[in-house]
């Protein structure tokens, strides 16, 4: 087997790795904006939340309907807060998942580069075969045709 056809085998593989990792950066980028968004949602929730509240306690209100918003909203702060950790999490796991895909990225483009340069090197040499071969077939009919002659 040629060095290219080996190196080309290296590169495919490598490729297929690469492939993977971006899907799997992908998905971690979707996830991280899907939880954006509930993060957003749930914030924006909170803010209507404490507008109709507060639109409720103009005409009045009781005191354990306030209780009842308060250990609402404190709830409410609670899994924002849960959320935006989970979501600082996620930023880590995206970092690692660009990181190894550049890295398995970079590597597939060298190989490529060493293997384009294998393929090259065997073609010359075909090249310089050839025109070897075909320089001695053109020396031995003339040697043969000077003794025909």
């Amino acid at each position: 087997m040629k060095k290219s056809d080996r190196l080309k085998l290296i590169v495919d593989l490598n490729a297929d790795q690469e492939k993977k990792a971006l899907e799997a950066f992908g998905r971690i980028q979707q996830k991280q904006i899907v939880l954006q968004e509930q993060i957003d949602g749930l914030k924006n929730y909170r803010l209507e939340t404490i507008a109709k509240f507060d639109l409720h306690c103009s005409t009045g209100a009781r005191i354990g309907q306030m209780l009842e918003f308060r250990s609402f909203i404190e709830k409410l702060d609670k899994a924002i807060q849960g959320q935006e950790q989970a979501l600082t999490q996620l930023e880590v796991e995206v970092s690692r998942a660009r990181h190894n895909w550049l890295n398995l990225h970079n590597r597939t483009e060298n190989l490529e580069k060493i293997s384009d340069k294998a393929l090259k090197k065997e073609s010359k040499e075909e090249d310089k075969r050839e025109q070897l071969e075909q320089d001695d077939r053109v020396s031995s009919g003339r040697r043969g045709g000077t003794r025909n002659a």
